[in-house]
């Protein structure tokens, strides 16, 4: 099995929700939370990646690692790639990149993206799951990826397009997970590749691997976490977590 360390970008100025990280449930800062949950998983090491002394000394307060990173990168992806250099690990042949704002990812969907990507040597992979309720289409806040072919539990097909709203359902549409597995040497070539216009008009950093020619495999995940992005989503995931604890 190929040796994967799993990086969660992080930092207290969310525009959306911000403080976000930070934000309580069931006693436990979400991300300190979404640390757990990856070590739970058993994949590799496990680091946070952020900018803020107080999510620094959160995560070490519960156990966790986290390695301090500048307050000038526009996405996660460059966040990581820094904290991966300054990690200076040795022989990392996938590097994943797990959203800080997704505590009730699942550990075995996360397993099951490992072992796709090392079956598949991948250049980027993600998850997606199935989308039961069709309002979610329209909710911008819920990313969508659009796939070549239906996914399984076996196969890895490709993405074709991210966004965040969609108006014809008869693609191939899934609800897109807050996960990425890279090659080293792809992130690395990803970080100096200009922000695409598309990607900044939708916030979606996905887009400039996709307009630069780099392709991203798509596994199906069998749990569909609940991501924080506003007040709404951490009031409905903390009573949820709260109430099934």
């Amino acid at each position: 099995m190929s040796k994967t360390v799993i990086l969660i970008p992080s930092r207290l100025s969310a525009k959306r929700l911000p403080g976000k990280p930070l934000l309580k449930i069931n006693g436990v800062s979400i991300i300190s939370h979404v640390f757990k949950k990856a070590k739970e998983a058993d994949i590799g090491e496990v680091y946070v990646a952020t900018e803020d002394k107080e999510i620094l000394n959160d995560v070490h307060s519960n156990g966790g690692k986290a390695i301090l990173t500048s307050n000038k990168h526009k996405t996660g992806s460059d966040r990581i790639f820094e904290c991966y250099e300054k990690l200076n690990l040795k022989n990392i042949d996938y590097i994943i990149n797990l959203q800080g704002d997704e505590p009730s990812i699942d550990i075995n969907d996360l397993r099951h993206l490992n072992k796709l990507i090392n079956i598949n040597k991948t250049e980027i992979g993600t998850l997606a799951a199935e989308i039961n309720d069709l309002s979610k289409t329209n909710n911008e806040n819920i990313v969508k990826v659009i796939t070549d072919n239906k996914i399984t539990n076996e196969n890895f097909t490709f993405a074709i397009d991210f966004k965040r709203k969609v108006d014809n359902l008869n693609l191939n549409i899934y609800h897109h997970l807050g996960v990425y597995a890279y090659k080293p040497e792809v992130l690395k070539k990803l970080i100096k590749f200009k922000q695409t216009d598309n990607e900044i008009k939708n916030r979606l950093e996905q887009l400039r691997a996709i307009e630069n020619g780099i392709k991203i495999n798509v596994g199906l995940a069998k749990f569909c976490p609940i991501g924080v992005d506003t007040m709404e989503d951490y009031l409905a995931l903390k009573k949820k977590l709260e109430y099934n604890s």
